[in-house]
């Protein structure tokens, strides 16, 4: 290759990665990191009748107010069906609509540390997929070689000094 062929040959050179696309890259594993150790338990809870049937007692209602939105939170107690499993502090995942302290539901334990559901399945499993989706995608963009800028296009012209 003579020394005009290389200069108007187009570049295959590549960049490494920018400081941001680490940057991306790390948050991305971070969301990842997040993310898996609750695929398990999440997944079963997606499956109406999985896991350990049983009883929730709730102890306590805590309520957040905003414009338009209400979102509570019960805690209590769980103890399955067959006495073989007591958790004394639990919240309840789910709306739990109508219950108050005192009262009971039909609830299941998936594994999941802190947190029972109620007998129907639950759609945690989709925001769980999507934060997946997202931090994999931020490490595969973070982590691309970028293409180098080629110096100087063909036939533009040369300037004289």
């Amino acid at each position: 290759m003579t020394l005009e062929e290389s200069r108007t040959a187009p570049s295959r050179r590549t960049r490494g990665v920018s400081p941001f696309g680490v940057l991306m890259a790390v948050f991305g594993l971070v969301l990842v990191y997040l993310v898996i150790p609750n695929a398990g338990p999440v997944l079963r809870a997606s499956q109406a009748g999985k896991g350990t049937p049983g009883v929730f007692t709730a102890r306590e209602r805590s309520c957040i107010r905003h414009p338009g939105h209400e979102a509570c939170t019960l805690r209590g107690a769980f103890r399955s069906d067959d006495g073989s499993v007591e958790r004394p502090t639990v919240a309840l995942y789910g709306s739990g609509k109508g219950l108050r302290e005192g009262g009971t539901a039909r609830a299941r334990d998936v594994g999941r540390s802190g947190t029972v559901y109620l007998r129907d399945a639950s759609h945690e499993w989709i925001m769980n997929v999507l934060l997946l989706a997202a931090g994999g995608l931020l490490v595969f963009a973070g982590l691309r070689r970028l293409p180098a800028r080629a110096g100087r296009r063909a036939g533009s012209p040369v300037e004289d000094e």
